[in-house]
């Protein structure tokens, strides 16, 4: 670990927490439908959007009417996303000639891009034409951003509300979000990326003579446009098959610093959003700490493995850092830094191999994942996430003092506790029961690049991955194969869906619920003491759940590693 290394981690992190503020003030304005200073522009705009859409912005809808609304859209969108995969051969826009996507990839993809997971079983630039790139793979990684945030702040007009029946209206907050946030944000990011070398065109693939005679096919595309919402919108996927490590991706230390900033802004945003909506600010700095504490924690070690380097390359008279799998332009501290943030936010891009890390230095990313992606998360699912946790801990909290729990005037009872623990608990259930049968499975087995615990490793991040719609993967498993393709992308339909019916559950019942005047044996919610419990109970909920299946994979092979062993 260097000096400098942790320099740019503090730059990275103070400039980040400067963007909480204005951009939550900005959030909680759009949501509220106050006038912000694109309104003039976009408020016809969005009108129009509401009157063919056969809705209204003052038009609120109950919980399952809401959930309805936003199963039936993401349906649709899985649909239409499927069928411009397989009819890709004859469509426009499609120099390359590239033909219809295998059904069972197409099917993989649709749920990987309509839950903003974005795991991806092909190579972007030698699998989709241009059109299916921006049609298909960037409208969802739009729409399913938006329906993220959508929840969140279906979620928070839950706990703000108080006898209340509704919780807003899906169609309403998915066309603000889109409108007013996403598509303004990308136009200005997407320029900026061309500005810094970013190819954005719709021209056909390059060839090119190399220097020793051979002819190379240089992948072309709109690639910036993607890279903006792909970030911003923590999705992940790449345009190019090397996502982020890849230079016309992201060329320098700039279009990081710009890439990893995008990456956390508007999920850190989203806490400063819900400590305004609940009329108390210090509640949401009380969960971005929780968030922070967990974020650095992970930062630490991540960095400090991979600055250690590997003691089977250190035995052979090699001393420094682990420099493989990683682009010197970006180094180890901000390739460890890229690696926490993207698997924090499940987002999925990544600018280093994650395979190539140390034991545990890829032990992080997997156990940020693993704890459910509450470590700010996707946009709006991280914070949604964290809330179930936060339902836990002061449930725990009342269990010890012997009151009904209560959080921010409203009881916590034994239904929303039952949510809560439903959207926690099905993670797991997609990761490991999954990960169980591939790792017997003839089949599936045959997939795996390496044996022993590394070999287990690469099977579990692959399904920690998809149900924690994260999309990053490890490198040595071949995932384009019938049983992966289907099952993980069932684990990403999992991990999407069966959190977020609860979390809107939870949202109804709390809305219906009178707020109850705070009293002297109110727990307290906005201090450092709840800020540990929260920690707490994420990382004992998250260490019981996911320990024994850790301890086979990366803890094992960093023991083999220190005797000298491999595998």
């Amino acid at each position: 670990m260097t000096l400098n290394g942790w320099i740019q981690i503090v730059v990275y992190c103070a400039i980040l927490l400067l963007l909480v503020k204005p951009l939550g003030g900005y959030l909680h304005r759009v949501f509220s439908g106050d006038r912000t200073f694109l309104s003039v522009a976009l408020v016809p705009i969005e009108r129009s959007l509401y009157r063919l859409a056969g809705t209204s912005q003052n038009q609120e809808q109950h919980w399952a009417a809401y959930t309805t609304a936003m199963l039936l859209f993401n349906l649709a969108g899985l649909l239409v996303l499927y069928a411009l995969q397989r009819l890709q051969g004859l469509l426009p826009y499609n120099p390359a000639g590239m033909t219809g996507v295998d059904p069972g990839l197409a099917f993989n993809t649709a749920a990987s891009f309509v839950t903003n997971t974005n795991w991806q079983n092909y190579g972007g630039e030698s699998t989709m034409s241009y059109l299916v790139q921006m049609a298909g793979l960037t409208v969802q990684n739009f729409v399913s951003a938006a329906t993220g945030i959508a929840v969140a702040i279906a979620l928070i007009r839950g706990f703000a509300r108080a006898s209340g029946k509704s919780i807003g209206n899906f169609w309403v907050d998915l066309t603000r979000c889109t409108l007013y946030l996403l598509l303004p944000a990308c136009i200005v990011l997407t320029l900026v990326y061309v500005w810094l070398g970013i190819p954005q065109t719709l021209g056909p693939y390059v060839a090119a003579t190399t220097l020793e005679g051979a002819r190379q096919t240089i992948a072309l595309g709109p690639g910036a446009s993607q890279v903006a919402i792909k970030m911003l919108g923590t999705n992940g996927g790449g345009f190019f098959n090397a996502n982020a490590a890849h230079p016309f991706e992201n060329p320098d230390a700039i279009s990081n610093l710009i890439q990893m900033l995008t990456i956390f802004a508007l999920g850190a945003a989203l806490t400063n959003v819900f400590g305004r909506m609940v009329g108390n600010q210090r509640q949401g700095w009380a969960i971005l700490a929780a968030m922070g504490v967990l974020f650095l924690a992970g930062v630490v070690v991540c960095y400090w493995a991979e600055a250690a380097g590997n003691p089977l390359v250190h035995a052979l008279g090699i001393d420094g850092g682990n420099m493989e799998g990683k682009e010197t332009r970006f180094g180890i501290a901000l390739s460890a830094l890229f690696a926490v943030i993207t698997t924090a936010a499940s987002c999925g891009a990544v600018n280093a191999m994650h395979d190539s890390f140390t034991a545990l230095g890829g032990m992080i990313p997997l156990i940020n994942m693993q704890l459910g992606e509450v470590i700010v998360g996707g946009v709006g699912a991280g914070l949604y996430g964290i809330l179930m946790f936060v339902v836990v801990a002061v449930f725990v909290a009342g269990l010890m003092v012997g009151r009904t729990p209560e959080y921010l005037g409203k009881k916590i009872e034994a239904k929303e506790v039952k949510m809560a623990m439903l959207a926690i608990l099905c993670l797991p259930l997609a990761m490991l029961i999954f990960t169980a049968i591939a790792v017997v499975l003839p089949s599936a087995v045959a997939s795996v690049a390496n044996g022993g615990p590394h070999g287990f490793s690469e099977v579990l991040y692959a399904y920690t991955s998809a149900a924690a719609n994260n999309g990053s993967a490890f490198g040595g498993l071949n995932g384009n194969t019938p049983w992966y393709n289907i099952t993980i992308a069932v684990g990403m339909l999992m991990g999407r869906f069966l959190v977020i019916i609860p979390a809107l559950a939870i949202a109804g019942s709390l809305a219906a619920k009178k707020t109850v005047p705070a009293s002297a044996g109110t727990f307290p919610t906005d201090g450092m003491l709840f800020v540990g419990l929260l920690v707490g109970v994420i990382v004992i909920v998250g260490g019981l759940t996911f320990f024994p299946s850790l301890a086979v994979g990366p803890i094992v092979e960093h023991l083999a590693m220190i005797h000298g062993q491999t595998f």
